[in-house]
């Protein structure tokens, strides 16, 4: 009976992946495979003649790849501005160092080409480069490969970054307090101060004339005149002993003291008609609009006293460009205030909600793109294939935020769920169709291969120190985040995240991580498909 049932590919997928998740919640001192151990299973199975059918495979593969564009696709473009320049080098200099051994194994050693993307895919532990690896060879090799190569590219990464703060000799709670303080030089924590108006070359001058948000930085949220609490517009004059509430950092409060006058220690409270609101934007109307273009204040006669996206608030500056999900602090009044939340949207609802329109239609453009060939030279054409072709297009839709009516980005939630069922499905699918051949290609080369997988996962990570470190200088908690996510390796992450109190680590992972994947993924279509 029990083989009749392995026979229904349901049945068999579903009993793989809830085997998978239960060994890969075992933990053997801090160390789990997690997710990842689907696909050992799923090689079990294979090798008794259990077979998943390839269009499973195929419609995780789309869904996971098309989540994963989704979800890096700011970050992938965000990270060539500042110290991100820096990063995507090491990124580079991780995925080409990992290729080029590779390719040194392959003509020492006589691998075949999609042995060879799979080990890479392996050591590297990149589920979207075995993807590729697949869809570029169309060979069972490439997934026996990864299988083989991923156990030390996991427990690898891991060890090496436990170990480099005492090789590298830094202490990590050390560094972490120096990034601290340049992270809070970058975005400054946002305060309230009150002011008493003692400054005699402003009496009688309107906010329009003193320009205080330009000359400050800080937003003035409200006005206090001859005992009444009053929401500022442009106009409102400024006169002697006035009280003013603004927000800002501490140095644009340090300046508004200047020009205004004597800061003080009492509150300005809100009038019984004016309230403080928290707003969230979700009115696709508003999605890609500045708030100088919005121009609240004098609209509405409100004021925006920050912004909080992603866990940090912003000030809001005119030019500042409104997300889907952003979170604003408005002061107003309160009739006012009704009114622009339904400007906003403030439907907590939709940052839940699912849209599928967008995912269909980012998933067939995608196909679309990857149908194209790109012709170089007569003997050299490139096209993007199913995964590269999906991958960047949801890069660039994801980057866009917002087309007419369409928004690309989905919740969190929503992004996390198809995720991973489609890379369950996909692990469940190449696992049970590699399981095939495992123990004969194993018997035959299976140990050369693992130590070339050992090899390809360590000399990229002391690359990566020998520059990171010792050429750029990039402190050792970057540098742990960057070996993380030039490896794609979110164990390695975690590891990193508990050796110090800082984000910093997951800063820099969130940076690299997508500029690696986009380079392995290239850098295994060129090899598997010019690479003989």
């Amino acid at each position: 009976m029990f083989e009749s049932l392995l026979q229904s590919s349901y049945f068999a997928l579903f009993l793989i992946i809830a085997l998978g998740f239960m060994l890969g919640r075992i933990q053997i001192k801090g160390l789990s495979l997690d997710v990842s151990a689907v696909i050992f299973i799923a090689l079990l199975f294979g090798h008794f003649g259990v077979i998943i059918p390839k269009e499973l495979g195929n419609f995780g593969l789309v869904l996971f790849i098309f989540t994963i564009g989704i979800q890096a696709g700011p970050g992938f473009f965000d990270s060539f501005k500042s110290k991100g320049k820096t990063l995507i080098i090491l990124a580079l200099l991780i995925v080409g160092s990992a290729s080029l051994t590779g390719l040194v194994f392959k003509y020492i050693l006589g691998i075949d080409t999609p042995s060879l993307v799979g080990l890479i895919a392996g050591a590297l532990t990149s589920t979207p480069g075995l993807a590729v690896a697949i869809d570029c060879t169309q060979s069972s090799s490439a997934s026996i490969a990864y299988g083989i190569a991923y156990p030390f590219g996991v427990i690898g990464v891991i060890l090496f970054i436990k170990l480099l703060p005492k090789i590298l000799r830094k202490n990590m709670m050390v560094e972490a307090k120096v990034l601290e303080a340049q992270r809070k030089s970058k975005y400054p924590p946002l305060h309230t101060a009150t002011f008493r108006i003692t400054n005699a070359h402003i009496f009688g001058k309107s906010l329009a004339q003193m320009q205080l948000r330009a000359m400050t930085g800080a937003v003035v949220s409200r006005i206090k005149h001859d005992g009444k609490t009053s929401i500022p517009a442009g106009q409102t004059i400024l006169n002697e002993g006035d009280l003013i509430k603004a927000v800002g950092n501490d140095k644009s409060l340090e300046q508004m003291a200047i020009l205004v006058g004597e800061r003080i220690e009492n509150d300005l409270p809100f009038g019984s008609t004016q309230e403080l609101q928290s707003l969230l934007v979700t009115n696709k109307e508003v999605i890609n609009k500045s708030l100088g273009y919005l121009n609240l204040q004098s609209t509405f006669n409100c004021t925006v006293t920050r912004v909080r996206r992603s866990g940090i608030d912003l000030s809001p500056e005119p030019d500042l460009v409104l997300k889907f999900g952003d979170k604003l602090l408005v002061a107003g009044e309160k009739e006012d205030l009704k009114e622009l939340t339904r400007i906003f949207g403030n439907d907590e609802k939709k940052l839940s909600d699912t849209d599928f329109f967008p995912i269909a239609t980012g998933i067939v453009l995608g196909v679309l793109f990857g149908k194209l060939n790109l012709s170089f030279s007569d003997s050299f054409s490139f096209s993007p294939g199913l995964t590269g072709g999906i991958l960047m297009v949801a890069l660039v839709l994801s980057a866009i935020g917002k087309t007419g009516p369409i928004i690309w980005s989905m919740s969190g939630a929503a992004n996390n769920l198809l995720r991973q069922l489609g890379l369950l499905l996909f692990l469940a699918e190449v696992g049970t169709s590699a399981g095939v051949n495992l123990v004969s290609t194993f018997q035959e080369s299976g140990w050369t291969l693992f130590g070339v997988g050992l090899a390809i996962t360590m000399v990229p990570m002391i690359i990566a120190v020998t520059f990171g470190y010792f050429v750029f200088k990039i402190n050792i908690l970057d540098l742990v985040g960057t070996i993380a996510g030039g490896m794609t390796s979110t164990p390695g992450l975690a590891a990193a995240d508990s050796m110090a109190d800082s984000t910093a680590p997951s800063v820099a992972y969130a940076t690299v991580y997508p500029i690696a994947m986009v380079f392995l993924i290239l850098f295994i279509q060129f090899i598997a498909n010019l690479i003989i």
